[in-house]
């Protein structure tokens, strides 16, 4: 498993650790979570994919819309987001 993907499992379980309290004060808007910090929440995943490139570059962070379950991407999707 690459460093990016360490990172992200991180990023998850930090979302994770805060999701009951973000799903009751933020369901269905999207939460951005960088270096295991929630950096922002946002009303579209557009606006906090954008934030999201302007504060960190290309990553590794974590998108989630709050309250939606985990979409797991094929490691070819990831693969070809990292390198593309």
């Amino acid at each position: 498993m690459g460093t990016a993907m360490v990172e992200l499992d991180r990023e998850i379980a930090a979302y994770d650790a805060m999701r009951a309290d973000l799903e009751n004060r933020h369901m269905g808007e999207w939460a951005v979570v960088f270096n295991t910090d929630l950096v922002g929440i946002f009303s579209s995943f557009e606006d906090a994919a954008q934030a999201a490139v302007q504060k960190f570059g290309r990553g590794p962070y974590l998108i989630r819309q709050i309250g939606s379950p985990p979409v797991v991407m094929p490691a070819s999707v990831i693969y070809n987001l990292q390198h593309g």
